[in-house]
């Protein structure tokens, strides 16, 4: 099925400037809002602590559960979570209890002497230790970092052939960063300098599809961790899944517009980049629009009718969605073209030098 015609030729090149600028602000808002926030609104998992869920019978607000609550209310936090006619509360507190369904049932009695016997029902209680939620945290930035360098030793070897430089690249960084880490480095500070470093060797050791790759899921972890900090919504281990399982479709739609830039360059007409970029992502773009467009409906109606359990994993993925097809075209194609132009300058520069 192609509902873009072949034929097609929209001017994606042209407007790269105009989406970074979108880009740029996009990020911005997260940052800011990173910063207003003093981070992400960690869920119980990374944060540690106990989580109550609570579902209602009646209408009722925070302020009146956090009253209902008497000395537990203290250092708790009280959100509302799904549809307002489901009456489910998330109730996060630092107090840690060995009998969780001691503390449930402690928490339900409190709760049904003001708002009446049946109802109120605790759904679910957790808890997670300081401890445990601290390796979390250091896990999952882990987990980003060596997803996207493998990400990379696969794009360098595909599009490059450049397994041995992409694969000896890894090794290195993945040896410092654990001696690092040994060495009581911050981890956060640790996993941000690795990225840092990686996309500043991608440059020196030519590997522009692997750049662009590795610039286009920065670019969508960013905004989709942004939205949840702009939003103020808990950041769980079930939206971790969801960064990671982006992280894979926006990779899956590059390598689409990757594979038809390298047909198209080994064709025998010789072809400016500028155009070759902008023919090979109109000639994907029917396939572009059909897989995003299907797997977003799909991730919509999760959204609207999966219930509060998978509601934040959805959310995720829909920003995720967005943001790694818009990325795939004027990102991950558009660094191509930088990366080409800059290196024009430079032989340029060196022919004037030369002659000079």
């Amino acid at each position: 099925m192609e509902w873009i015609k072949p034929d097609i030729n929209i001017d994606f090149v042209k407007y790269r400037y105009v989406a970074f600028a979108v880009s740029a602000l996009l990020i911005a808002a997260g940052v800011v809002a990173l910063v207003a926030r003093g981070g992400l609104n960690l869920g119980v998992d990374f944060a540690g602590g106990t989580l109550i869920q609570v579902q209602f019978k009646k209408d009722t607000t925070p302020d009146a559960i956090r009253k209902a609550m008497g000395e537990l209310a203290e250092g708790s936090a009280v959100q509302q979570i799904g549809a307002t006619s489901e009456h489910e509360f998330l109730i996060r507190t630092d107090a840690e209890a060995q009998d969780l369904q001691g503390l449930a049932r402690g928490i339900e009695t409190d709760l049904s002497k003001t708002f009446g016997e049946g109802e109120v029902n605790v759904r679910r209680v957790e808890m997670v230790g300081p401890k445990v939620g601290h390796d979390l945290r250091q896990k999952a930035l882990f987990a980003i970092y060596y997803a996207m360098i493998l990400i990379t030793i696969y794009i360098s070897g595909r599009f490059e052939f450049k397994w041995g430089t992409s694969g000896i690249l890894a090794a290195v960084l993945i040896l410092g960063i654990y001696l690092l880490e040994v060495a009581g480095l911050n981890v956060t500070v640790l996993i941000f300098g690795a990225l840092a470093v990686t996309l500043v060797l991608c440059w020196f050791l030519r590997l522009p599809f692997a750049l662009g790759a590795l610039l286009s899921l920065l670019h969508d972890v960013i905004i989709t961790v942004g939205a949840f900090a702009i939003i103020n919504k808990e950041f769980t281990l079930e939206v971790l899944a969801a960064v990671l399982t982006l992280v894979g479709f926006s990779l899956n739609d590059t390598i689409v517009i990757y594979d038809r830039i390298r047909e198209n360059q080994r064709k025998s007409r010789p072809q400016d980049l500028h155009e070759l970029v902008n023919t090979s992502v109109n000639q994907t773009l029917s396939r572009t629009i059909l897989t995003s467009g299907t797997v977003f409906a799909v991730t919509l109606c999760l959204f609207l009718f999966g219930g509060s359990v998978i509601h934040d994993f959805s959310f995720a993925l829909l920003v995720g969605l967005i943001s790694g097809t818009y990325s795939t075209v004027f990102v991950a194609s558009a660094v191509l073209i930088i990366y080409e132009d800059l290196n024009k300058r430079k032989r340029s520069a060196r022919k004037s030098a030369a002659a000079a």
